[in-house]
């Protein structure tokens, strides 16, 4: 990278230009350092209990040992899909230590999407949460899962309290519908087994894979980008740098707390939770549902905070709910909005209610996940994704691959250490996206003004951004046409309150009897919450191209 880029004159004092991402040859030799060095600190608080770097230490070496008993190979896929629970470090650190590539699982997929994950990225093994478990159950034979771990709940929280936590979620709120995965075996017994074996350090290098994390495709098919342990690494110290000015803010022997209630499955969560926290000696307060409103406020109402990266309309919620008074927010120095684009409105009432300012950041799955931010010392809401970070290149490039002139629209590109290997076994669709000279293609349309500073114009993609989650209105559409009694259909995103976007299904029926109610029902059982349709409506016909191509804009109105 040279030096010439006009954005470097925005960085706040003391923070690079560029980053040493060498300093760590993988995300074991960070995992190793953060839990030795941090090894008396509480990394995690769940549900009312601290778990130290050292517990952490202890749990994942015994997992290793037990997923190196499985006769796995160096770099098989183990799937891990948890909430944000103290068995999702445990199993992640563990996969990694052991030699093994993390598969991030959305815990709330349905059958059809978890089918497809599994066999696309091959994992041989499976870390789930019971309460998911019948889910498995339902596509496991079509699938090379042969190992499958199940955790619950109250696993980590001692016998008395674990047991009457796991009794309200089985038998009081009925959260674990029935199952039969016979091979299973339970966490605390794989964690018996571990304890009791040998745990062989693995030593990956920069370029092996380490995640693979999924996202939506155009084609209507989830692609997994495929981060080698080089991304991660580089991204949670271009991380480090950019917010370094507010971590100095933190008084001298305060540990600096984090609040987790980004899913660690979503690479925003993975990277800037629990990777940087490893680096920086964080505790992360774990919100395992942060939907549930009071749930997620009492709990911080317990806590002194100084982080809180979150999405746009988590922001939101919370700042209107009528016990946020309840929490002490003085301590917070750092809100990071992320997945979807910050409302002026909330960014305003946000800072208006604690005193703390919004630092709008960018990126992809693709980009492990950060790619610009505003800076953290920004005071105002600038309404703009703000700048690369440091040693990121972001270019605005037309349909050839030409750079436009400052002030123009055209698609943004990134380069820098932390842009995927390609897409896991789909070089097809990586040619797709990646330049000659090394430049993701993002699909989103931006500015880029004379500062450098960038902005997010419109969307290149028919891609629709549920409250941070990518949608697709091709997989939509195509699950939808399978339905009996439906023509066609089309998909668009249309402008939502509280999500920033909704899905809006048009269908076309052949049988006039087919209801609205049946139409949410089996996209129930297709598609998970976020991809469900918000606004569903009939119509005779869809709008068309001469050669057929459905019209989606026009199916906005």
């Amino acid at each position: 990278m040279t030096q010439t880029y006009p954005w470097l004159k925005s960085y706040p004092p003391g923070v690079p230009a560029e980053i040493d991402h060498s300093i760590y040859p993988s995300l074991v030799d960070l995992i190793d350092e953060g839990l030795t060095k941090h090894r008396a600190k509480p990394a995690y608080v769940f549900m009312g209990k601290q778990f130290s770097f050292g517990d952490i230490d202890q749990g994942s070496k015994a997992f290793a040992a037990y997923l190196q008993t499985l006769g796995l190979a160096k770099g098989d896929r183990v799937a891990v899909m948890l909430p944000n629970v103290p068995q999702y470090p445990v199993a992640v650190m563990a996969i990694l230590r052991a030699g093994f590539v993390v598969v991030n699982v959305n815990p709330l997929y349905t059958p059809r999407e978890l089918q497809h994950q599994l066999s696309d990225s091959g994992a041989r093994a499976i870390i789930i949460l019971e309460n998911f478990a019948h889910v498995l159950q339902q596509v496991l034979a079509s699938t090379p899962v042969q190992h499958i771990v199940l955790a619950s709940m109250g696993d980590t929280l001692g016998l008395l309290k674990g047991a009457i936590v796991n009794h309200v979620v089985r038998k009081v709120k009925k959260m674990v519908p029935a199952f039969d995965l016979p091979k299973a075996i339970r966490y605390k017994d794989a964690m018996a087994r571990g304890a009791q074996g040998r745990y062989t350090a693995a030593q990956p290098g920069p370029e092996d894979v380490a995640v693979l994390q999924y996202t939506g495709g155009t084609t209507g098919v989830s692609k997994g980008a495929t981060l080698v342990h080089r991304n991660v690494v580089a991204n949670l110290l271009q991380s480090e740098a950019w917010n370094q000015p507010i971590w100095s803010q933190v008084p001298e022997g305060e540990q600096p707390t984090m609040v987790c209630a980004l899913p660690l499955y979503h690479i925003f969560g993975f990277t800037v939770n629990m990777m940087l926290g490893l680096r920086l000696g964080s505790c992360n307060i774990l919100i395992p549902n942060p939907r549930d409103l009071p749930a997620t406020l009492k709990e911080l109402s317990k806590h002194r905070f100084h982080s809180f990266p979150a999405v746009n309309t988590l922001f939101n919620a919370l700042a209107h709910h009528p016990d946020f008074n309840k929490v002490d927010w003085s301590h917070l120095r750092l809100s990071v909005g992320g997945g979807m684009a910050v409302q002026g409105a909330t960014a305003k009432l946000w800072k208006d209610k604690t005193g703390c300012p919004i630092a709008e950041g960018y990126g992809l799955s693709e980009t492990s996940p950060s790619a610009t931010c505003n800076p953290v010392t920004s005071t105002a809401y600038s309404g703009t994704i703000g700048v690369p970070i440091p040693s990121t290149e972001v270019r605005v490039l037309d349909d050839a691959g030409n750079e436009v002139a400052v002030g123009t629209a055209g698609e943004i590109a990134i380069r820098g250490p932390q842009v995927m290997a390609g897409y896991w076994r789909r070089p097809d669709e990586t040619a797709k996206v990646m330049t000659a000279d090394g430049f993701f293609r993002t699909g989103d349309i931006g500015i880029m003004d004379e500062r450098g500073w960038f902005k997010i114009v419109d969307r290149k993609k028919d891609m629709v951004l549920v409250s941070g989650f990518n949608v697709y209105p091709t997989e939509i559409e195509e699950v939808v046409a399978q339905m009996p009694g439906i023509l066609e259909c089309g998909v668009v995103g249309v402008p939502d309150e509280h999500s920033g976007e909704a899905v809006k299904l048009v269908v076309v029926r052949s049988d006039p009897n087919v209801t609205e109610q049946q139409v949410r029902e089996y996209c129930a059982q297709n598609l998970t919450g976020y991809k469900r349709p918000r606004v569903i409506e009939f119509r005779t016909e869809l709008p068309k191209t001469p050669v057929g191509k459905i019209l989606r804009r026009e199916l906005r109105g």
